[in-house]
């Protein structure tokens, strides 16, 4: 691999559009012809209005992103077939860059390059974050490219530790998100996150025990 300096974003015209709004990537005409069509346009023209729609990476977000150990991507390609593609490791495998940009180093996998090819013919693509212990959904609209042989963007990337070969790399522009209410979400827990809660548990049940152990050598005593 050569030594090439980290590709620049994409234009700010791409990413901010301030002459639309956020909403506006997900909300086209024909959608809110269907929202108005069944009763929830008025609904979602508040919660535009409010704000809580966004163009950028808030330093709230930030956060959100690098706790995230799970990703879905998805694309399509120039026909228009969509699919979606799982991404994981660990906390921090996903980087955010800039206010605009979110990377991350994508590993050897099964090598059928899908997502890859469909970017090559349609760069719009979509990142789905969810977080079941905290029943929350985090919805990312954008475009995304693949950077192959630049070792110094790898570098960034990497996480730390991390044992697995990285391929290539994937820089997510982001143009618009949304937070999505808790609803029909199932709360889970990570495996990691259940052992420690029991492992503290444990040694709390063990200190009560011994406590005990001695209240009751004091009293025979």
């Amino acid at each position: 691999m050569s030594h090439a300096r980290i590709p620049p974003a994409l234009p700010e015209a791409d990413t901010a559009r301030p002459h639309m709004a956020a909403s506006d990537v997900a909300f086209t005409d024909t959608v809110k012809s269907i929202q108005a069509r069944k009763g929830s346009r008025a609904i979602y023209e508040r919660m535009e209005q409010g704000g809580s729609w966004e163009h950028t990476i808030t330093a709230a977000l930030k956060t959100e992103i690098e706790a995230q150990t799970s990703v879905f991507l998805a694309t399509a390609n120039g026909q228009g077939q969509p699919y979606v593609q799982h991404r994981g490791g660990p906390a921090g495998f996903l980087r955010v860059l800039d206010q605009h940009t979110i990377g991350f180093a994508d590993f050897v996998g099964n090598r059928q390059y899908i997502t890859q090819g469909n970017l090559a013919e349609n760069p719009q693509a979509h990142l789905f974050l969810i977080d079941y212990a905290r029943r929350r959904r985090i919805k990312i609209w954008g475009t995304a490219r693949v950077v192959e042989h630049d070792d110094a963007l790898l570098q960034r990337l990497m996480p730390t530790d991390y044992r697995a070969r990285p391929e290539q790399a994937l820089l997510f522009t982001v143009q618009a998100w949304d937070v999505n209410c808790p609803q029909h979400i199932p709360q889970r827990f990570e495996a990691a996150d259940v052992a420690a809660m029991i492992a503290s548990r444990d040694q709390r049940i063990a200190a009560l025990e011994r406590e005990v152990e001695r209240l009751n050598k004091d009293r025979a005593g």
